[in-house]
């Protein structure tokens, strides 16, 4: 799959799963923070070169890998992994990363970077002929890895939250939305091919 099969058909009758969102209605503030993520500030993000915003990235991880559920993707994040509790924490622990958002297998969403902000999600990358994707994307951590099946709880999560950024930041359309992998695909394959992207898409009511 490239760049342009990310993008599915969109179904204008279907509706978004019920999810965990739905007992608040979520909005973007002023300040670019998503009111029903959970806000865990992170250090690793600068500013935009340019006020754009007009990409969206998915992405996976888990911490360590294929283990769900612990602090370490927030401790990662935070450049507070604690060596000590795997032995592949010491091969990325002197990495600084982060992401805007990252949405674990219960549906429940962590925000580290506002909106505005660049975080350092992407790294070497590109998409439709501009480097540094990081410049103009929004990334998104779906709790998981490359071959297991992600949770209806993080469909309806990711649909809703897709929908309101491209309601704030018109210049991501449905079009604009890709994967870690196509944009930097001699380096990564997230979030991988238990990733469907058809879900995601058919989902999307905007």
């Amino acid at each position: 799959m490239k760049q342009s099969q990310a993008k599915a058909m969109i179904d204008d009758e279907s509706l978004i799963d019920a999810g965990p969102l739905l007992d608040k209605e979520p909005l973007i503030d002023n300040e670019h923070w998503l009111n029903v993520a959970q806000r865990c500030p992170s250090p690793n993000f600068n500013h935009r070169p340019e006020d754009e915003i007009s990409l969206l990235v998915i992405h996976n991880i888990s911490l360590p890998p294929k283990q769900y559920g612990g602090p370490f993707v927030q401790d990662f994040f935070c450049n507070r992994l604690d060596i000590k509790a795997d032995p592949y924490f010491a091969e990325i622990a002197h990495l600084q990363v982060s992401s805007h958002l990252f949405i674990r297998r219960d549906g429940t969403i962590i925000q580290f970077v506002p909106f505005n902000q660049r975080a350092w999600h992407a790294g070497l990358s590109h998409y439709s002929g501009r480097d540094n994707c990081n410049d103009f994307s929004i990334g998104i951590e779906m709790e998981g890895c490359d071959d297991e099946s992600y949770t209806d709880f993080q469909y309806a999560s990711l649909q809703q939250v897709t929908v309101l950024l491209i309601q704030a930041y018109p210049d991501i359309s449905t079009d604009r939305i890709t994967g870690h992998e196509f944009i930097s695909p001699k380096r990564k394959t997230d979030p991988g091919r238990a990733f469907k992207w058809q879900r995601l898409f058919t989902g999307l009511k905007c």
